[in-house]
């Protein structure tokens, strides 16, 4: 039988690999703890005590605990320690599930990221969205800003961090 795994390129070394392209590099960020909201948001906020909507595309994310706003009813808590919320239905009205092996995340910094996101969305790289949630060189992923303008964050279905890592190397951001 043919080995079908031939023809696509080998997953790299995520905990290791780093990409420098023009202006931008491009790393994993792992140990990040993620926690797809969907429900009643303003009661998630009472129980997880995080407070705001969360950010959207091209707004800036800062801090050891943040939320990404990916619909009306729906959210991503980041963090760098566990939530002290389980996951599972909540009484208050939301759901919690843990995506810490669903969502890949790359974070993207350098002086030509305005570009790079032209590149790979029609999102205007100047605007900020409410929610994060865009389409990403054909793949659908949440951006946002962290820290400051010069750096961003995608998360994206761990399945398709390999496409999307191949297609930052073959890109030209200049």
């Amino acid at each position: 039988m043919r080995n079908l795994a031939e023809k696509w390129p080998a997953a790299p070394d995520w905990a290791t690999s780093t990409l420098n392209k023009g202006g931008v590099s491009v790393r994993t960020l792992g140990g990040l703890n993620q926690l797809l909201v969907s429900g009643d948001l303003v009661a998630w906020s009472k129980a997880s005590r995080l407070a705001g909507e969360g950010v959207g595309a091209g707004a800036i994310a800062s801090g050891d605990k943040y939320m990404v706003r990916i619909a009306r009813d729906r959210l991503l808590a980041v963090g760098e320690q566990p939530f002290p919320i389980a996951a599972g239905w909540h009484p208050a009205g939301f759901a919690v599930t843990a995506m810490d092996a669903a969502l890949h995340v790359f974070e993207i910094e350098g002086s030509d990221l305005e570009r790079l996101i032209a590149r790979g969305t029609a999102l205007d790289p100047g605007a900020a969205s409410r929610s994060a949630s865009i389409l990403f060189a054909g793949v659908g992923a949440l951006f946002y800003r962290f820290g400051n303008p010069d750096r961003a964050r995608l998360h994206v279905d761990r399945g398709l961090a390999p496409y999307l890592w191949e297609w930052l190397e073959q890109v030209q951001v200049l």
